[in-house]
């Protein structure tokens, strides 16, 4: 794997996981003030942020070991 290619990579990655919090922070807003299916789709999203936080994490240390 190129060093180009990893960079871009996690450019790409970095740029999905800010779109993905900021998607959110209506959910979170609206859990907070007790809209529980709010709660379900926030606390989706939050396991879908951490597999991504986990995929920019392997790319990162990838990148580092070339």
């Amino acid at each position: 794997m190129s060093e180009q290619f990893t960079k871009s990579e996690m450019s790409e990655q970095w740029e999905e996981l800010k779109k993905l919090v900021e998607s959110l922070e209506l959910d979170v807003v609206k859990n907070i003030s007790g809209n529980k299916s709010a709660g379900v789709r926030a606390r989706k999203g939050l396991r879908l942020l951490k597999k991504r936080v986990s995929d920019v994490v392997k790319t990162s240390l990838n990148s580092d070991k070339e």
